[in-house]
């Protein structure tokens, strides 16, 4: 809905007003009428007739209309053929050049993935203001400017592309770590691009990374606890899904021309989506990673399979001096090290820190559990 009515009237915040009080209006009538035979259709129908009411308060309909007329209508539908995939349309308007990178992600994330402005000042790792911020200048922008709403023309497809795959990855994350509905949307994203982008290795590459990741969601969490790769029941992964990742990598790989860090990630979900992960090969691929990227999370993750093929003293050596304390992960993982090192008070200041900074419940019942282990410092 957001996307059509983005689509129609070129403006983030007049969208966003109306799909809430058709939401209201639904939330009104639809108890006391019943629930039309197509509730999206009406959703949209209604949402549209509310951002042209408040062009008619506003009195600036005839600036908007002209808009109107250039751009598809929506007719009263019968339901069977509602909606083009205008997601993939609000991705490309949100990754336009004129914006910066961090714009461009943070608005798609807020636009297409549904995230809160919270949730994606914690995916960036900066305060929730400033993400405001940059939301609302971005927003602003793509009005002032008029960024048109479409997937651009073949010769400047190739641009957009970083922009792109960023966006579906971080939707896809969102997800695996909180809303696994975002993960399905990020792969039907990843489905779409290697339709539209068919020879570049990179689609390829991420649509791999996320089919291969998502096949260990049944075997993730156990009785509302993360459950770490090397102790997951690994007859409960989607082993179909594994196949068409593998095909997807294959297709990446193919292509030639290097290998670039979707692909290597996309080999790294392959290296563990098998009996035994393969961890002298994940940590070789890792610092492959961390070259092309200098990422200090693509370090922490190459640490993890170092602890794993030279213990975790070794593991634990390389975490020092990344510049990563805001993210739960590196004191988790600071923790794990230690607690393998039977260094318990160390660990336990470790998890403790990790517990302030989590978020989703899975996550922070397994910091638990390992805290109680290691034993408290407050208690």
């Amino acid at each position: 809905m957001l996307a059509t009515l983005v689509g129609l009237f070129g403006d983030f915040d007049l969208a966003e007003e109306a799909v809430q009080q058709a939401f209201a209006v639904a939330a009104e009538r639809w108890p006391r009428d019943g629930m039309p035979q197509t509730p999206g259709a009406w959703l949209t129908v209604t949402a549209r007739n509310c951002a042209i009411d408040r062009i008619r308060r506003e009195r600036t309909l005839a600036v908007k209309y002209r808009m109107l007329e250039v751009r598809p209508t929506i007719d009263e539908p019968d339901g069977s053929d509602m909606f083009r995939d205008e997601r993939l349309e609000l991705i490309f308007t949100c990754c336009h050049p004129a914006l910066s990178r961090e714009a461009q992600v943070a608005l798609t994330l807020r636009s297409l993935g549904g995230l809160t402005t919270a949730e994606i000042a914690r995916a960036f790792l900066v305060e929730e203001p400033t993400m405001a911020q940059r939301l609302v200048r971005a927003k602003r922008k793509i009005r002032d400017a008029g960024i048109p709403f479409r997937v651009p023309s073949p010769e400047k497809l190739a641009g957009r592309l970083q922009s792109v795959l960023a966006v579906v990855y971080l939707i896809f994350n969102e997800g695996y770590d909180a809303r696994s509905e975002l993960c399905g949307e990020a792969i039907r994203l990843g489905v779409a691009l290697t339709e539209l982008m068919p020879a570049e290795q990179e689609v390829w590459g991420l649509l791999a990374l996320m089919l291969l990741q998502d096949s260990r969601r049944a075997a993730r969490v156990a009785e509302g606890e993360v459950v770490l790769l090397a102790d997951q029941d690994r007859s409960l992964w989607d082993h179909e899904q594994i196949l068409a990742g593998r095909g997807a990598l294959e297709r990446a790989l193919s292509l030639g021309g290097g290998r670039g860090a979707y692909v290597l990630q996309g080999q790294i979900a392959a290296a563990h989506a098998q009996e035994r992960s393969d961890w002298p090969r994940v940590a070789a691929l890792y610092g492959e990673l961390a070259l092309l990227t200098d990422s200090p999370v693509v370090e922490l993750n190459r640490a993890v399979a170092i602890a794993q093929t030279r213990g975790p003293q070794a593991g634990l050596d390389l975490l020092d001096g990344l510049q990563l304390d805001s993210y739960h992960y590196l004191h988790a993982t600071r923790g794990e090290f230690l607690r393998r090192l039977d260094r318990r008070a160390e660990a336990a200041v470790a998890y403790a820190r990790a517990l302030e900074l989590v978020h989703a419940a899975p996550e922070r019942r397994l910091l638990e559990r390992r805290l109680g282990e290691v034993g408290c410092p407050s208690c």
